[in-house]
């Protein structure tokens, strides 16, 4: 047995041809579809980049007691695992956070590694004073271009220099790796390969190969970076159609590059013996709601709930769609099992295997999902329920042996926090460990959002908050239930205004 994993960051479903979305032409998705078991209700979990990645190791629940950070001693890892087992893991990615301080341990649980250099702000090309900046470029930070916060933007131009064509793109680099990896080990048995690339994650940096499939009115400045914040009045329509076209663009190289692999699993006849998954850690607002991008606003669907294709040659379902609520905890539970391998006792989530032999096999009541200090959000398939703080000056604290967080190439928690740490005797997940309680004092905007519930049968765009108090107090009491399961710290249950 054999499992493909191709990742994409930042896919959102609704702009998927599978899905009804029509944004651009992906054909190569709808290829995927017409094979695997396309999944209707997946969510996230825990957001963004890295607290997803933890679950895909993990099998649980990250946002509940950490904000991003690396792996943690105690966890188990399920790469790792394969390999403890005698299956060959190999990662091939261009997703740069991997490689800094607060991702550190994730890439090197796999037996083999290959990564890729320049994506977004990735401190890749060293160039002093960089004056490769376009005049007139709108940016995430909406000043102007000697105003960077991070330093990200004059890096990123300085990394495009170098990428004057597709194949030194870095999500080019990733796939031809990976396309490698299988064109060297098809006749082998035993291996699991992950694909991972940061597109189509922001910026929106694509040739003019793709540009010129999307033309728009727009005639300002280079604009492919949207801010992380609500739609005002600085937003043209024309603007926000450009910035729809951009990220269009860079989702056609994505399935172009997807119908390369799957090009490798028809030449060498792999369909029948080799477990495909084609997933995301989170979806990306285009406007939608009034808002850009993610984390500062709630969890709309366009977020949260993700895509996710698998082809399993066991069961061999295919041009199927399954509405079992799944989230991301479920896969690295799934390729376990597909190894026959034994779950981890930590592990909440399960294999999928039920499912893709019946899609309407049910496999949890409720999902969790969310970022750490803001909305804890449930959904039972039908109700979508956020939920804010209702006590703010109740602290929440991260629980970790890794004192690290995002933040770049030097990410360490503040010397400040670290000051007021605690020895906690640890929580249910940490195999008997100590760990350090550090009090989490950054504001998480998203947290003062208003409590919602929506009800996706009736209002499948979440448009129109309603107001049910037993629906209300059915959403509350599951949420509390998975928080329970999940180990949850008691102080989090206190700020929600939950009862444990």
């Amino acid at each position: 047995m054999r499992v493909i994993m191709v990742m994409f960051d930042s896919l959102n479903r609704n702009m998927l041809n599978p899905y009804g979305g029509n944004l651009a032409a992906t054909p190569n998705f709808n290829r995927l579809a017409e094979h695997s078991v396309t999944f209707d209700n997946c969510y996230a979990g825990s957001l963004p980049c890295m607290p997803a990645r933890r679950e895909l190791h993990t099998g649980r629940y990250n946002f509940l007691h950490r904000s991003w950070g690396p792996l943690e001693p105690f966890d188990d890892s399920m790469p790792e695992l394969l390999n403890h087992s005698g299956i060959h893991s190999h990662m091939v990615t261009d997703h740069y956070h991997y490689f800094e301080d607060g991702g550190a341990t994730y890439h090197t649980r796999y037996r083999t590694w290959e990564g890729f250099r320049g994506q977004e702000g990735d401190a890749w090309k060293g160039v002093v004073s960089p004056d490769q900046i376009p005049e007139g470029y709108r940016n995430r930070c909406d000043g102007v271009a000697d105003n960077w916060e991070h330093n990200w933007v004059p890096q990123d131009f300085v990394n495009r220099s170098y990428m004057e064509t597709e194949e030194k793109q870095p999500q080019s680099l990733t796939f031809e790796a990976g396309c490698s990896f299988i064109r060297t080990n098809h006749g082998a048995d035993q291996w699991y390969l992950q694909i991972e690339t940061f597109d189509p994650h922001e910026p929106f940096f694509s040739q003019e190969k793709f540009k010129k499939l999307f033309p728009d009115s727009y005639n300002g400045g280079v604009y492919d970076w949207p801010d992380y914040r609500k739609v005002d009045e600085r937003d043209t329509p024309e603007e926000i159609l450009h910035l729809r076209a951009e990220y269009a663009a860079l989702l056609t190289m994505c399935d172009e590059k997807l119908g390369e692999v799957l090009d490798l699993l028809d030449e060498y006849g792999m369909w029948k013996d080799t477990m495909v998954i084609v997933n995301t850690d989170h979806g990306f607002l285009l406007a939608e709601h009034g808002q850009w991008a993610k984390c500062h606003c709630p969890f709309y669907n366009e977020v949260a709930r993700i895509p996710l294709f698998i082809w399993d040659p066991v069961t061999g379902s295919r041009g199927i769609h399954a509405d079992s609520l799944v989230q991301t905890i479920d896969l690295p539970a799934t390729i376990l099992a597909q190894f026959g391998l034994r779950l981890p006792e930590d592990m909440e989530g399960v294999p999928l295997q039920p499912v893709l032999a019946d899609g309407g096999k049910a496999v949890r009541k409720a999902a969790l999902y969310g970022i750490f200090g803001g909305q804890i959000n449930c959904t039972d398939g039908r109700y979508v329920y956020m939920r804010s703080p209702v006590d703010t000056d109740i602290g929440i604290y991260q629980y970790t042996l890794m004192p690290t967080r995002h933040g770049g190439r030097r990410a360490f928690i503040e010397n400040e926090e670290l000051e007021k740490m605690t020895l906690s005797e640890g929580l249910s997940f940490t195999k008997g460990l100590p760990v350090l309680k550090i009090p989490y004092e950054k504001e998480t905007g998203q947290a003062k959002y208003d409590t919602m519930l929506f009800d996706l049968e009736n209002d499948p765009g979440q448009e129109h908050p309603i107001h049910d108090e037993e629906a209300e107090r059915y959403m509350a009491a599951l949420m509390a239930e998975r928080m329970k399961e999940n180990g949850c710290p008691e102080e989090i249950f206190m700020r929600y205004g939950l009862k444990k």
